[in-house]
């Protein structure tokens, strides 16, 4: 694969996964049984590799972090801010592009894969108006086991107060797909370091 993959990937539809080495290579071929980071890496920090390295450690499995190009909070990247964004992981890991906005669309293009995520984007995972309704995302997470998908939360400071994964926030018929990332806090945001750069 070249380059010129990765421009035909972005400037059309195609909706099968792109992965990007450290080195700059692409490629069709995703190694299946991996850990999964989704993210919007905007910018990419140590909290980041932190929760990466912890999620390794605790699946003994190879992390891949994942860019999704569409979003369904916020506008599709376009080109040249995917291409500034996956900049960041040149020499250091691998990242895969997407356009599988929800978990049920990452797990359908990346099936037996454990996804890593912050407490936060776990409570969104569970709201029924990502799905139209309770039964929809009760469905969505059927399908995501049959998948063989499973998720590690990390825990997360929002609103001044340091929010870690409990069981009885999932439906008992799902507690199963979802466990903690143990000992692992770094309170960083993307957000904030956003902000203090345009203050800086």
């Amino acid at each position: 694969m070249t380059d010129a993959t990765l421009k035909g990937w972005l400037a059309g539809d195609d909706a099968r996964p792109l992965l990007v080495d450290p080195d700059g290579g692409v490629t069709f071929e995703v190694p299946r049984s991996i850990v999964v980071f989704p993210g919007s890496f905007n910018p990419l920090h140590d909290g980041h590799i932190g929760i990466a390295d912890a999620a390794n450690e605790l699946t003994g499995r190879l992390v891949v972090f994942e860019l999704s190009v569409t979003n369904v909070d916020k506008p599709a990247l376009d080109a040249d801010e995917v291409t500034r964004r996956l900049e960041q992981f040149e020499g250091f890991a691998s990242i895969v592009l997407t356009r599988a906005p929800r978990f049920i669309e990452k797990a359908r293009a990346l099936p037996s894969s454990v996804f890593v995520l912050g407490w936060d984007t776990f409570v969104r995972l569970l709201e029924p108006r990502y799905y139209d309704s309770v039964e929809a995302m009760q469905s969505a997470l059927r399908e995501m086991r049959d998948l063989d998908c499973r998720f590690v939360v990390a825990g997360r400071l929002v609103d001044d107060e340091f929010h870690t994964f409990e069981p009885d926030e999932v439906p008992a018929e799902f507690r199963d797909l979802f466990q903690a990332l143990p000992d692992f806090r770094l309170d960083i945001s993307s957000t904030e370091l956003r902000a203090q750069g345009e203050t800086s």
